[in-house]
């Protein structure tokens, strides 16, 4: 468990550390290396899990079993590759008058502090430190949100603290009865160790856990983005910096999402019945269509893409809804290559906002033109994230669908229907936006496309082939999640 504790040191010294020297230069290449620093940690971890399997520590506090320790990397991959791509970013935003010396380090340190409230909700065995951990992110991300200071961008800040604060009340009061639960059969000491609540599954009161699953799915779905919970997400992505969208939609979605199905996993156990996952169906297929529809009504590409994190959210929902050893493995799947291409997306959106000076799709044209790695970055993220063969998304929403006609046939049309409304919104916005003509005083930027490239190239290699240590992995997940593997 040393990794662990190494990941979460490192990520609490770089708090302390920007907080105090933040405002010198070449900070952005510092937070480069702390994220580098902690992706070791992640791989010396995963390599472990590999190994040992499930490691607990000596207290219980930590658990990396099959399911969290390709987040935890993933997290970390990402984390790496967006402070790579903010480097030269926030600079250029610093240059145009946008931020002080004191807002960089601000956004730096708090960079850090989302990294650790990330980290914390992964690997922790505590269902409630689980909370603690989203709760702090949440704080992390208010600070974010509100780095620019304009009368738009403190209004978001305070409509995601206020939305998802009840929302991760909600949770809270979950957490509750999930702790009342374990209380009536055992130890309170170790009531909330999700390591002994699974192992005692049975024996926890199923109605209490009917209960509590209602609030921890209303209450962490605020966090997924779930409709009709989701109006902070489009306000928090186009009006925060652009790194903050990446590591928004790359990470904290995929990790809401892993506390509701860790929660499922108890309720399953305890009712032996489907309610946890008609919930999330329910929930699922509603947001998946509602953020297809609205991609067409956006005129801020940011916002575009934000609606787009709703629609793939409801989709993975869905999946771990329906269940079985497929849907549970297509929707693991589709977390790892959803959170590769949306942040692919977001470095190149932030950069095209930068060219065109604006957030207005009508504003942006011709990027093919006036910066050809910029336009093509942006059209090739799109057509991934649209379910494009050969990419990885196409191969886990197949999945999904097929494991859908499986379970519930009649809600394979709403998915069909779903994924044609939402190919035509994202291209009818993308074409003029690449292959448009020029506008007059376009000119580049400086960008570090790198991390775009390197998500993109994994999406491909995924659609094509999964590496067999990545397919281990799934399978192990799916094995643990429901209990049968796909394989």
């Amino acid at each position: 468990m040393i990794p662990a504790y190494l990941l979460l040191l490192i990520t609490l010294s770089g708090i302390v550390f920007f907080a105090l020297s933040g405002h010198k230069p070449n900070m952005g290449k510092v937070n480069v290396w702390f994220n580098a620093v902690s992706l070791f940690a992640t791989m010396w971890l995963a390599i472990n899990v590999f190994n040992n399997g499930t490691i607990l520590s000596a207290d219980k506090a930590f658990l990396v079993d099959s399911f969290n320790v390709y987040l935890i990397v993933l997290t970390a991959f990402i984390g790496l590759t967006t402070s790579i791509f903010s480097n030269p970013y926030m600079e250029h935003e610093k240059d145009l008058g946008k931020l002080t010396a004191n807002r960089l380090k601000l956004y730096y340190s708090m960079y850090q502090g989302f990294m650790l409230a990330m980290y914390l909700v992964l690997t922790t065995n505590n269902m409630g430190v689980m909370w603690v951990g989203m709760e702090a992110a949440t704080l992390a991300t208010v600070l974010l949100v509100s780095l620019y200071r304009t009368p738009e961008s403190i209004e978001a800040a305070w409509k995601y603290f206020i939305l998802c604060g009840v929302g991760i009340a909600q949770a809270l009061f979950g957490t509750i009865l999930l702790y009342y639960a374990a209380m009536q059969i055992g130890d309170g000491e170790n009531a909330l160790l999700w390591s002994e609540l699974f192992q005692h599954a049975s024996q926890l009161n199923p109605e209490v856990l009917e209960i509590a699953f209602v609030f921890l799915l209303i209450g962490y779905g605020t966090k997924i983005g779930l409709v009709p919970l989701h109006n902070w997400l489009p306000d928090a992505h186009s009006e925060g910096p652009t790194p903050m969208s990446a590591v928004l939609s790359g990470l904290l979605l995929n990790d809401a999402l892993y506390a509701v199905v860790r929660n499922k996993m108890l309720v399953d156990g305890a009712t032996h019945s489907d309610m946890a996952g008609h919930l999330m169906m329910g929930f699922g297929l509603l947001s998946f269509l509602v953020g297809a529809l609205f991609l067409h009504r956006q005129k801020d590409i940011k916002r575009l893409f934000s609606y787009s994190s709703i629609e793939h959210m409801g989709l993975m929902t869905f999946a771990f809804g329906v269940g079985g050893s497929l849907a549970t493995f297509a929707a693991l799947l589709h977390m790892t290559v959803h959170s590769l291409t949306k942040s692919a997306i977001f470095v190149t959106v932030g950069h095209a906002t930068q060219v065109a000076g604006t957030q207005r799709m009508d504003k942006i044209r011709g990027l093919i033109k006036t910066q050809p790695k910029i336009g093509w970055g942006l059209l090739i993220g799109t057509i991934s994230i649209a379910g494009f063969p050969p990419f990885g998304v196409f191969t886990s929403e197949f999945l999904v669908l097929l494991a859908t006609m499986h379970s519930y046939p009649l809600m394979t049309l709403p998915l069909l229907l779903g994924i044609g409304i939402a190919f035509a919104g994202l291209f009818r916005h993308i074409q003029p936006m690449v292959f448009g003509a020029k506008p007059e005083g376009q000119n580049p930027v400086k960008a570090n496309l790198l991390p775009v490239m390197l998500h993109l190239a994994l999406v491909l290699w995924l659609g094509l082939a999964i590496p067999t240590f990545l397919a281990h992995w799934f399978s192990q997940a799916t094995v643990l999640i429901s209990g049968s593997s796909p394989l």
